[in-house]
């Protein structure tokens, strides 16, 4: 009985994660197509390239929104037709597929970002301590490495340890978000893997900080 909803939730989470709205922002301000700039992916970092830091924060903001969506969506939804048992697999499962939906809309061809903002925003609905802990991870390795791919990496794999500690804890009462954390891990290093390369080649793309640093160092930054 319990399988349907489920179905539904994930369903639901991965439209709601198409939602390109990096791509709509972009195309809005400035009349560009946001797969043609830079990296090519729709989120916020390139949104930010593409539109500035306005368009890019907004970016940002919205696709947190939209992973939480389909968690909050998913309780709405479907609390009272899933068991207290699955629920959290269908809240978790929402929230993996918004970050799959992210990475490959189906309204954009199945083009799309990295993942972070409705990873970050999944978590975020599940237990809001999770905006504190990918910040902690993310925002230092960004500044440090001044590569969003490995700020990007740094919180898709926090999620999973999180919810490990939490699981084995005995603080959640399955191991559903830590399997949904692992899950959206995956997907995030499958959609940076060309990033993962470039930064063993070391010909990443540095910006921000390290990036002003690199170039009072007397170097231009990567290209």
């Amino acid at each position: 009985m319990d399988n349907l909803p489920i179905f539904l939730a994930i369903l639901m989470g991965y439209l709601l994660g198409s939602i390109p709205f990096g791509f709509l922002f972009v195309r809005a301000v400035k009349g560009v197509d946001l797969r043609s700039v830079g990296s090519g992916r729709t989120g916020g970092t390139n949104s930010f390239r593409a539109a500035g830091v306005a368009v890019g924060l907004l970016t940002f903001l919205m696709d947190v929104v939209k992973g939480a969506a389909a968690v909050w969506l998913a309780r709405l939804l479907f609390g009272g037709s899933v068991t207290p048992e699955m629920m959290p697999w269908a809240e978790g499962l929402a929230g993996a597929a918004s970050v799959f939906g992210h990475n490959w809309s189906i309204f954009l061809k199945f083009k799309g970002g990295a993942g972070t903002g409705p990873n970050v925003g999944w978590v975020t609905a599940i237990w809001a301590p999770m905006i504190l802990i990918t910040f902690l991870f993310g925002a230092p390795t960004f500044y440090f490495t001044g590569m969003a791919s490995a700020a990007s990496l740094a919180v898709a794999f926090i999620i999973p340890v999180a919810f490990a500690v939490r699981y084995f804890g005995g603080y959640d009462p399955t191991a559903a978000y830590f399997v949904s954390g692992l899950l959206t891990a995956l997907i995030v290093t499958y959609a940076l893997l060309p990033n993962i390369k470039r930064i063993i080649a070391g010909e990443e793309r540095l910006v921000g900080p390290a990036a002003k640093r690199k170039e009072k160092q007397g170097q231009a930054p990567d290209a």
